[in-house]
């Protein structure tokens, strides 16, 4: 069975290398398997491209792949999974934190016949900011995206060939990999593994990034807008109710003073509301024209260890 281990790389020369030939060693001691591997390289600062060109001459299993600009580690993902002929498809991060000795216990889940697993870390070694953020997108992706509340993701993942095929369809350009793995399939299991510190540097998500990475689920759900037509209609009740109160007050006491701090507040409150409901539309509007543009989900500048032929739907 082919394994197919996607990683997108950013910045990555010093720990990229280990993270491909310590996964080949796990391999050597699995019976039915084989690997092969898809390194994008997100535009790396650094010679993350180098060494990436060097495995893949040295490795015929490693097959690299440059992009013009960094568009994302999702979008480095789909870009891999376009590349991607294995049976199983694998997402590792570049870090050694989804380390290699915990694919077995990974490629073992799936064997119960799910179409997705993800290691999950009953400890994590990641900071405050980013387990906070986890913390949300876990919360919101159940509201927004239907994500069973007994299931956890992470980076390290995999899916079926089957899963993968699909998945590949949706040529959006800002694609949420988890979300549209929801939307393929409910068969998904969880398995717990160790969370390895970063062998090098710090992470490349910025709170901007972050931030980024969740306006994505705006692609995936309509539920925000529904929000907005639910919070106009309760503003509106609110003022319809506090108007019949004001006014029969008045009737009650026509000696009664209009006091100007509760009409400022009711104005703050409700053109707040109409703010925040025009900033939902125009973040969905800002998306149909990023689409009807053909705004690119990567764009490739050099492919090493690929034959030409092979190319990506959004790929160039």
């Amino acid at each position: 069975m082919l394994v197919s281990i996607i990683i997108p790389c950013y910045n990555s020369e010093h720990t990229l290398r280990d993270v491909v030939e310590l996964t080949m060693k796990e391999f050597e001691k699995l019976d039915g398997y084989t690997c092969e591997f898809v390194l994008v390289n997100d535009n790396s600062k650094d010679d993350t491209a180098g060494v990436i060109r060097s495995l893949a001459s040295e490795y015929p299993c490693v097959h690299g792949l440059s992009l013009m600009r960094n568009f994302g580690q999702h979008n480095g993902l789909m870009c891999g999974m376009n590349f991607a002929h294995g049976d199983l498809v694998v997402g590792m991060d570049d870090d050694m934190q989804t380390h290699p000795s915990q694919l077995p216990i990974i490629l073992d889940a799936m064997k119960q016949g799910y179409d997705l697993v993800y290691g999950i870390y009953p400890k994590s070694t990641n900071g405050a900011l980013k387990n906070l953020t986890s913390w949300l997108n876990r919360k919101t992706s159940q509201v927004l995206l239907g994500r069973p509340k007994s299931i956890r993701s992470s980076n390290f993942w995999c899916i079926t060939g089957q899963v993968k095929d699909e998945v590949v369809k949706y040529t959006g350009f800002s694609p949420y990999v988890d979300g549209i793995f929801y939307r393929v399939t409910t068969n998904i299991g969880n398995v717990p593994i160790e969370h390895h510190k970063r062998a090098y540097g710090q992470s490349g998500y910025t709170l901007r990034k972050l931030i980024r990475q969740w306006m994505a689920y705006f692609n995936y759900s309509v539920i925000p807008l529904r929000f907005a037509s639910i919070a106009g209609v309760i503003a509106a009740c609110i003022g319809f109710v506090t108007g019949i109160f004001t006014l029969v007050r008045k009737i009650l006491d026509p000696t009664m003073v209009a006091g100007w701090a509760s009409t400022v507040c009711l104005l703050l409150f409700l053109s707040g509301l109409i703010l925040m409901v025009l900033g939902i539309i125009g973040e969905y509007l800002g998306k149909i024209i990023l689409t009807i543009n053909q705004t690119p989900q990567f764009i490739i500048r050099e492919k090493m260890n690929v034959d030409e032929g092979a190319d990506g739907p959004r790929g160039k």
